[in-house]
């Protein structure tokens, strides 16, 4: 099938309906994804954090003993820029939910620790989001979790080469092509009301 409508072209993704099989799991994903946002905001609000603070301190918290993050690991995990995270982690540290201090291996770097008031604030939270998580995921074998697991890591990956992707293209484009379509509308309608 080749048609000039068509919202992606890989082989993998098409089939005799041509894209819509693809845009029904996009909007499926669109719609879980909501339900993520709208959660995640519930557990940050209910410990009185930003969404940002909340997921830093979490991902601190769950952090390996022998592998603690850094500013620049944490980064990588939350797909987040370094200096974002550097402003965030400053007001987790003034509030007194983590703590900053040297890596013992590398004395440039920073480590980081949640405070025993962070770690008090995300107990009580946990008793919150157990079971809304289970909720979310209630429908999934062990199995099914594990594989959803690989998908969406390769998929955040591949999400962020994309979006890399369409900036490229944005500058790319001929002039007067990356004019913004409702622009575009509004010139072509009132050409048509002064040729009435």
């Amino acid at each position: 099938m080749d048609s000039p409508l068509l919202t992606t072209s890989r082989p993998e993704l098409l089939d005799d309906s041509g894209d819509q099989t693809f845009r029904e799991l996009l909007y499926a994903y669109f719609a879980f994804g909501r339900s993520l946002d709208a959660a995640r905001a519930k557990f940050a609000g209910y410990a009185d954090l930003s969404t940002t603070q909340y997921l830093i301190l979490i991902a601190v918290m769950h952090s390996r003993q022998d592998e603690p993050l850094g500013i620049n690991q944490l980064a990588e995990r939350l797909y987040l820029s370094g200096a974002f995270v550097t402003i965030e982690v400053n007001k987790l540290v003034s509030d007194g939910l983590i703590e900053k201090t040297t890596h013992a291996g590398d004395r440039r770097r920073v480590q980081l620790a949640v405070t025993s008031a962070g770690i008090e604030r995300l107990t009580r939270l946990a008793a919150f989001q157990r079971p809304v998580n289970d909720a979310l995921f209630k429908t999934l074998s062990r199995d099914e979790f594990k594989q959803l697991l690989q998908l969406l890591n390769r998929l955040a990956t591949d999400g962020d080469q994309a979006i890399k992707l369409a900036s490229h293209i944005e500058r790319t484009l001929h002039p007067g092509d990356n004019e913004p379509m409702s622009t575009t509308t509004r010139g072509r309608k009132r050409s048509i009301g002064r040729s009435r």
